[in-house]
């Protein structure tokens, strides 16, 4: 008998306008079902993971990938990760320019093996070498980008269990609009925005300066594994958060049963759930 397995995506916790949120939602479920659509063919959570978040960093109104933020300089710079919970595997990229998918490029990190974190000309460098795809680094400065300010926050990610009963979880940022060229958010850090290991897989979004003063993502999969369950542990998670720093953020989770929960300060979170049983829920 084939074990449950399931996906949930974010599309990222801040204030988004009102008039994109239907469309950031629909854009969850459509990186929700690609995943889904891996884990049905007896793919990994691992590769779920990935083919979820490229969904979201091709879409324009995600902030990640082509629907990035600018950075004080008008230049886009991109952070990602990805964590498979079998062996605690992992891999990130950070400051990024002239990759519009950079969790294919973390990924590439994980695979590599040598390292964990590349950042800035160096990981590019490391792109143009294993064959990930490249393109002008202005060709992911959209008008819009140019002509307005975008929302403060707008991570996105997902996690995945599969039917072998293994996790994974990666997250895929542009940033805060507006940051000093080289700024590192939690995304790129793994345990901060990214953290998946035998008990849990989760997915951070928010002000990523509080996320990784109190390493987010790993303080979720701890209480998970010292038998806390998600919904728990991610509320306290959150609620801690909030008294440490009075920082916004949100966070998905999934544990090694299947059982998902994901929680927000924020005003807006666009999430999408799906399982092997049929089940769905598609909210912000």
């Amino acid at each position: 008998m084939q074990r449950p397995y399931a996906i949930v995506v974010h599309g990222g916790a801040g204030p988004h306008r009102s008039g994109g949120l239907a469309e950031r939602m629909q854009g969850c479920e459509t990186a929700a079902a690609r995943g889904l659509e891996v884990l049905q063919n007896r793919g990994s959570a691992l590769d779920a993971v990935q083919a979820a978040v490229v969904v979201l960093e091709d879409h324009p109104l995600f902030n990640a990938g082509r629907g990035a933020p600018l950075n004080a300089a008008g230049e886009v710079e991109l952070d990602a990760s990805i964590m498979d919970g079998r062996d605690l595997r992992a891999g990130a990229v950070a400051a990024v320019q002239g990759v519009p998918n950079p969790v294919a490029l973390a990924r590439a990190v994980l695979e590599d093996g040598r390292h964990v974190l590349l950042a800035g000309d160096g990981a590019r460098a490391f792109a143009r070498q294993h064959g990930v795809a490249l393109c002008d680094p202005g060709d992911l400065v959209s008008d819009a980008q140019r002509q307005r300010w975008r929302e403060r926050f707008g991570t996105v990610g997902a996690v995945a269990l599969d039917a072998r009963g293994f996790l994974a979880a990666a997250t895929s940022t542009g940033g805060l609009f507006g940051k000093l060229p080289g700024r590192i958010g939690d995304s790129a850090l793994i345990g901060s925005g990214t953290y998946a290991d035998a008990s849990a897989a989760v997915s951070c979004t928010g002000h990523g300066e509080a996320i990784i003063r109190v390493v987010l993502a790993k303080l979720v999969c701890d209480h998970i594994g010292a038998g806390e369950a998600p919904g728990a542990a991610a509320r306290e998670a959150v609620d801690r958060l909030g008294a440490r720093t009075a920082g916004e953020a949100g966070l998905i989770v999934l544990d090694r049963s299947g059982r998902a929960a994901w929680v927000t300060n924020a005003a807006h979170m666009p999430i999408c759930w799906l399982d092997s049983s049929g089940g769905r829920v598609v909210e912000a």
